[in-house]
């Protein structure tokens, strides 16, 4: 794969290493007279670090060339190296309020995130067997995302200076709370983050804290806003750039509406807890990792059927079940 691809002669778009299935994130250099603007430099390993050093060189840039760290959202693989560019440039890290409080939920000191997720899982019907190999691989995280950097607010709604050019900021809660975009009206380009990805669904997730309790709904909402705006050219967290951005949002919205349909179908004739519907639609292959995401976008679509009053929740002993209503 070009590490390195430049777009409209000012946004480099790079592509820094995860040691995942997806392979790559997508960060974004957007060059301005007075410096660099930094989109989501991805997760901090041993890999991404050569990866920047090699980057920092071909384009003949300083640390001290870049003027901010701009995040889209508080997960690992695009926040992990902000505080590893901050330590070395000096530049403001900047996030919305609630991306940050996210973090500080799951990255912070002690990491209290941790143990409530565990026992949501355990309630949702994790085997004991998985609930420590599941502690662990959280925890591995941790190194991923150290330093913490120090953080700036973004105002939603507001316009923001990345490079030469003014960007709506647009919030767009779903796949992370708090998660942005960037929205710059005169060239119609869209920096998306993991909101609208081509070819491949965002995870939707829930997560125990109060600040999203409809995820999915968050998300959906979220997509008939976007697809309003003329967007010429979009630049997504993962895959590549692409044209297809108002059709893209209705794939999405039709995506998760047929796999409701599914997870509904599933609960006609039993009640089961999350975790048995998490392995009749992804089956039972998955590694640690991708478990962690598969239950929590389960979860967050049988949220969103209760809400909907298509489900009945009950609980026994400590376990809860969902069982669709007729």
């Amino acid at each position: 794969m070009g590490l390195i691809t430049l777009h409209n002669d000012s946004i480099h778009q790079i592509k820094v290493p995860l040691p995942f299935p997806l392979r790559w994130v997508n960060s974004y250099f957007i060059r301005g007279g007075d410096g660099y603007t930094l989109i989501d430099p991805g997760l901090h390993t041993d890999a991404s670090e050569q990866c920047w050093e090699q980057v920092m060189r071909e384009l003949g840039i300083s640390y001290r060339d870049i003027e901010q760290i701009v995040l889209t959202h508080h997960h690992p693989d695009h926040y992990g190296l902000a505080g590893w560019f901050q330590e070395r440039s000096a530049a403001p890290v900047r996030m919305s309020s609630v991306g940050y409080e996210q973090a500080r939920l799951l990255w912070g000191e002690g990491q209290p995130m941790t143990a409530s997720l565990l026992a949501l899982f355990q309630a949702h019907g994790l085997p004991a067997e998985l609930m420590q190999p599941m502690r662990a691989h959280m925890d591995e995280f941790v190194a991923m995302v150290s330093p913490q950097p120090q953080v700036s607010l973004i105002p939603i709604g507001e316009l923001i200076r990345l490079g030469d050019h003014d960007y709506e900021t647009i919030h767009t809660p779903g796949h992370a709370a708090g998660h942005v975009c960037f929205y710059r009206e005169e060239s119609k380009e869209m920096l998306c983050g993991d909101h609208v990805i081509p070819q491949i669904s965002p995870n939707i997730s829930y997560l125990p804290g109060g600040i999203d309790e409809n995820p999915l709904g968050s998300f959906l909402q979220s997509l008939s806003q976007v697809s309003r705006y003329d967007v010429a050219w979009a630049y997504p967290g993962h895959r590549e750039p692409f044209e297809t951005f108002t059709r893209r949002t209705q794939e999405l919205i039709e995506h998760h509406e047929a796999r409701l349909a599914t997870m509904r179908q599933a609960l006609i004739d039993q009640p089961k807890t999350t975790y048995q519907v998490c392995r009749d639609t992804f089956g039972d292959r998955l590694t640690l990792h991708q478990l962690r995401f598969a239950l929590s976008e389960t979860l967050a679509h049988l949220i969103y059927l209760q809400d909907k009053v298509d489900l009945n929740r009950s609980e026994q002993d400590g376990i809860v079940y969902f069982q669709a209503i007729r």
